[in-house]
């Protein structure tokens, strides 16, 4: 096994923190990883990872030697995309993940068209509103909703998804329509709990140029975006989400857009991707793929 192998493993196992998930990530026996990295650490004699019954970390010299293989092999795969010549296109599996109603509604249909330019690449696509660990579930890319801070990873910037506030007919002939914030306090909403912390989202908007907030009494609380819309479809109470989200609702009238003047800030749509798989070329043609597929539905 060659060098660059060596440090494409390792820098597997220390994203992983476990030799067994990084055999699985990279398709590769358990003891084929095991015996990379005993070749590895005894070329650089060194000990370079921590091994204990639950967990593998890296040691001092393994996190600085870290750093070098990742920067090492993402300047090795640039090179090689740059000059190979490969008429059959970019290749290999892709695992993509992403929130459940954009997977849905929006990516799953246009796939045929993805899958017909690019028919040696197959996707495995992962739809969950939780946010997942891109390094340790070895997932290529993921796209966000929302601010973004994890500085560790590529971040693409794709656009904005702008948001309405929302309820159904039946909601507003039993509670009346609200035409200012002031009327929000005797209205309900349908609430929102974020599926990684738990923490009840409140009700935003903005006044005057300037971010307000307000948690809204709601009776029923939810942690993802298709309960939300369900709930709020059956008269639960109030919503905010994306425009795209909606817009057969809005037009059938199943769901009535309210507040029109006092929106909250629109939200960030971001494509990330770790740093050593920046030269990939299916996670560029993707990336740029999905890129012209959201613009419709975005602001600018």
């Amino acid at each position: 096994m060659d060098r660059i192998d060596l440090f494409r493993i390792f820098a597997r196992v220390v994203e992983s923190a476990s030799f067994t998930r990084a055999a699985a990530t990279l398709d590769l026996p358990r003891s084929t990883v095991s015996t990379a990295i005993q070749d590895l650490e005894a070329r650089l004699g060194t000990r370079l990872l921590a091994r204990t019954t639950r967990r593998v970390a890296p040691t001092p010299d393994g996190a600085a030697f870290y750093e070098q293989c990742v920067r090492l092999v993402a300047d090795i795969e640039e090179a090689e995309s740059q000059f190979r010549r490969d008429p059959a296109g970019p290749r290999g599996a892709l695992r993509v993940d992403m929130p459940g109603r954009i997977g849905r509604l929006v990516v799953a249909p246009a796939l045929p068209d993805f899958l017909a330019h690019y028919p040696d690449i197959t996707i495995e696509l992962g739809v969950t509103d939780r946010a997942v660990n891109l390094i340790e579930d070895g997932t290529d890319c993921a796209l966000r909703v929302g601010p973004i801070h994890d500085s560790a990873l590529i971040a693409r910037r794709m656009g904005e998804f702008r948001l309405l506030n929302l309820a159904s007919p039946a909601y507003l002939a039993r509670h009346g329509i609200p035409r200012h914030p002031d009327d929000l306090p005797a209205h309900q909403a349908v609430r929102y709990a974020s599926p990684a912390s738990g923490r009840v989202e409140p009700w935003e908007w903005i006044q005057d140029g300037t971010l307000r907030t307000l948690t809204l009494p709601g009776r029923v609380t939810v942690n993802s975006a298709e309960a939300l819309i369900a709930c709020c479809l059956a008269g639960l109470g109030m919503i905010q989400v994306p425009a795209f989200d909606v817009q057969d609702h809005l037009r059938s009238g199943a769901l009535v857009d309210l507040l029109p003047d006092w929106r909250a800030e629109p939200m960030p749509l971001t494509l990330l991707h770790p740093h050593r798989r920046h030269a990939a070329r299916r996670v560029r043609v993707f990336a740029d793929w999905l890129a012209g597929l959201m613009a419709p539905l975005l602001r600018s």
